[in-house]
């Protein structure tokens, strides 16, 4: 029998665009649906915003950059903003992770303990940055005194995935919020709900009207008018590589705005026979299955040396005949529906794809036969690198488990992909960890752990992952200018 949820899925009225501080309908008056992933029924009516839309929230948000009392607050002051605004995330945190389950389908435990949480303390994080953001003195030739300041880089378009909707408009905001830019965000079309409630919240926090503006929209609509707006200095970017090529073009072609990007990956994780194996496979199985595949840090691609792969691909294979499948609100789930229709599909078609291939499938490998867009938890074994699931990102819970020989092919093998997101290393021996990690192409490495997340940590890809950071001192470089002032002395 089910448990009785704690939080239960809500009622949600229809919702407008927030512009300048204001509940609008679209330019256009069209609306779009957002679906409940677990029934696929319709959640409510959304407006749809295009680039009339964005040219007004672009306004607005020039307008407050430039204008009382944004322009003239302090750091400090920002900071209080910022913190009052996590205070206010903690206090509604059922109301949010209501919210993210019922728009994106993942299981109740986990928006409550995990994303909420990290939206929050990204907040918390940015929010001491805020009066610490300054330039340096410079000793230069001659009788002058110069110095650099960092100064907000202006108004800044940011475009949002639907895996973690609170959690990635956190690492959006936080940082450009901290170093005195505005705001135009594009949440994901598939989940536009958290953003815009965390509009209404930042509102209550007391910001000013335009420095946050929230336009939902489709990509080639709304993203693209972000992208391509002469008025928007500097784009920030979470989702697929196609997509963010696209964004970089159109930043060339017109204003050269700033881009950052965070894309695709592939992300290798390696199991030496030295490490602690059992651990190794259960964090092997959560590296990938959790939020039903859909991380970009996804540990696709298992690698495991020879004489412990049967074991390894053994426990994790036990480990998905024990996934609960099901409801999102039910406490006991812990795996949901996948976003779409759309997302779903494109899974079954890489599930077939392995198949056809000659990878042998050990478990799943099917639709789950009930309403909404879920899918068994998929492992492969015999997989080759040439394999399409070996090589594409798949988005969904889908695993690959690659046998290796020694230190010098597991290498090879995990830098033989054109991403370089993630990665992790399990052995304990120190000597072999620090020469693979090193070796290693990516980011982010984890040594025996995995999905190791933290505000202050810098994130962001190698190779077609991606250009720049997130998170960390290293977010706000991305949002500040640097100007040089040389003043004459003596004169």
């Amino acid at each position: 029998m089910a448990s009785a949820p704690t939080i239960t899925p809500p009622k949600i009225e229809n919702k407008k665009l927030f512009i300048a501080g204001k509940w609008q309908d679209s330019v256009s008056g069209k609306t779009f649906e957002t679906i409940n992933p677990a029934t696929g029924d319709c959640i409510c009516q959304v407006a749809e915003g295009d680039l009339a839309d964005v040219d007004l929230a672009v306004s607005a948000a020039r307008k407050a950059l430039e204008s009382k009392p944004w322009a003239r607050l302090s750091g400090s002051a920002r900071g209080r903003l910022i913190y009052k605004l996590a205070d206010l995330i903690e206090a509604n945190a059922k109301e949010l992770a209501a919210l993210e389950s019922i728009d994106n389908g993942k299981p109740i435990r986990d928006s409550l303990h995990v994303d909420i949480p990290g939206t929050a303390a990204t907040f918390r994080y940015f929010a001491g940055w805020a009066d610490k953001i300054h330039g340096k003195v410079i000793p230069v030739n001659g009788p002058f005194f110069a110095h650099t300041r960092h100064e907000p880089i202006g108004v800044v378009g940011q475009i949002i995935p639907w895996n973690f909707p609170a959690m990635m408009l956190s690492w959006k905001w936080a940082p450009a919020l901290a170093a005195g830019c505005t705001i135009v965000l594009k949440p994901a079309e598939q989940t536009p709900l958290s953003a815009l409630r965390l509009a209404e919240l930042a509102q209550e926090a007391g910001f000013p009207d335009g420095v946050i503006n929230v336009v939902p929209g489709f990509g080639p609509t709304a993203g693209a008018a972000i992208a391509a707006h002469m008025d928007i200095d500097k784009v920030a970017f979470t989702g697929s590589t196609e997509i963010g090529k696209q964004i970089m073009k159109t930043a060339a072609e017109t204003n050269l705005k700033r881009v950052t990007l965070e894309l695709g990956g592939k992300s290798p994780n390696i199991v030496f026979a030295d490490a602690d194996v059992e651990t190794a496979a259960k964090f092997a199985y959560h590296a990938l299955f959790f939020n039903m595949g859909q991380c970009c840090t996804a540990g696709s691609r298992l690698l495991v040396e020879d004489s412990v792969y049967d074991q390894v691909l053994e426990t994790i294979s036990s480990l998905a005949g024990k996934q609960v499948i099901g409801d999102p609100f039910d406490e006991k789930t812990t795996q949901g529906p996948q976003v779409s229709q759309q997302q779903c599909d494109t899974i079954m078609g890489y599930i077939d794809a392995g198949k056809s291939e000659g990878a042998d499938c050990v478990t799943g490998g099917n639709r789950v036969d009930r309403a909404g867009y879920f899918v068994e938890p998929t492992i492969f074994a015999g997989v080759k690198d040439d394999m399409k699931i070996a090589k594409e990102e798949i988005f969904g819970p889908v695993l690959s488990v690659i046998r290796f020989k020694d230190v010098a092919e597991a290498i090879e093998r995990a830098n033989n992909t054109m991403y370089g997101l993630a990665a992790a290393v399990w052995t304990r021996d120190i000597n072999k960890a620090n020469k693979v990690s090193a070796a290693l192409k990516a980011g982010t490495v984890w040594v025996n752990c995995y999905n190791v997340f933290d505000a202050a940590a810098p994130f962001g890809g190698f190779k077609m992952s991606g250009v720049g950071r997130e998170m960390g001192e290293y977010a706000l470089a991305n949002y500040t200018e640097v100007k040089s002032v040389i003043t004459a002395l003596g004169r």
